[in-house]
């Protein structure tokens, strides 16, 4: 007989079933309630790390997270990003130039172009093409 790793409560049981069954989950939410479904079943580490496409290592520290924090396990907690670098007057600086003129010789602004050229005109000491997005969809401009 093969070693269960897991026992989930029928309450979590039906939970996971019900919540894989609405196919409305993260991937990652989704692989872990699969997970805890299979090793429930008596599935191996080995068996449910295949289903999953995941290492053996990680079904190995699910398991130990479920028996510790049950089904939180489902959800990752926030994690600090990287400390915001642009502040309010350049994100407003940066705004303003997408709703200039663009280049000559473009008919618009490229995220690209508005990174360059936020750099060139010294708002920012640099900036990535997709800050300047992230940037402008908070702003609700819809210039890219």
């Amino acid at each position: 007989m093969k070693k269960q790793h897991i026992t989930l409560t029928d309450e979590h049981r039906t939970y996971l079933e019900e919540l894989t069954a609405k196919g409305t989950l993260r991937a990652q939410a989704y692989k872990r309630a699969i997970a805890l479904l299979e090793l429930d079943r008596g599935k191996t580490f080995t068996d449910v790390a295949q289903t999953t496409g995941v290492v053996i290592q990680t079904i190995s520290i699910w398991a130990k997270k479920y028996q510790s924090s049950g089904l939180a396990l489902l959800t990752d907690k926030s994690r600090p990003g990287r400390p915001v670098e642009v502040n309010g007057e350049q994100r407003a600086k940066i705004t303003a130039l997408a709703c200039s003129e663009p280049p000559e010789g473009h008919g618009r602004w490229s995220l690209r172009l508005l990174a360059d050229k936020a750099v060139e005109l010294e708002y920012v000491p640099a900036i990535s093409h997709t800050e300047v997005a992230t940037i402008l969809k908070k702003t609700n401009s819809n210039l890219t």
